[in-house]
């Protein structure tokens, strides 16, 4: 195995404390949402930073999926919104998730296959994969 890239990023307080990566852009304070018990600050949570990771990486998965099959997409108006579920059962907490692709410009067989074809290939699909639920949504011009 090749590392081709490392970040490091070191959160202190935990979810009510502060991020910050090594070489800078990462630098912000975390607050707890009032829906589990938090102050509801402005600052941002894990599950917003996990999302907008996942987004941009299964974003990337399908540029690379659809450039590996010579299928010609916008990458200006791709996008991938990734909603994350911090949620509780019998059995303790856990995280869902749901992606929702807009790729324009493709019909639906082909946006059904880059986007199942991407959750292969996703790193974060990878490591979340018989971890948590994922649910995939191909979304399509009105």
């Amino acid at each position: 195995m090749k590392t081709l890239y490392e970040a490091t990023t070191t959160a202190t307080g935990g979810r009510a404390g502060h991020v910050k990566s090594e070489n800078g852009p990462v630098d912000f304070n975390l607050s707890v949402p009032k829906s589990m018990g938090g102050d509801g600050g402005d600052g941002a949570n894990p599950e917003q930073l996990f999302g907008a990771a996942y987004a941009a990486c299964f974003g990337g998965a399908i540029q690379a999926v659809a450039k590996s099959e010579k299928i010609d997409i916008d990458s200006n108006e791709l996008s991938v919104t990734a909603i994350i579920g911090f949620c509780k059962d019998d059995d303790g907490f856990y995280l869902k998730a749901t992606l929702d692709c807009y790729i324009p410009g493709v019909d639906i067989k082909t946006g059904e296959d880059l986007v199942e074809k991407a959750h292969e290939a996703c790193p974060f699909s990878k490591a979340t994969r018989d971890n948590i639920t994922v649910k995939l949504n191909l979304l399509l011009d009105e």
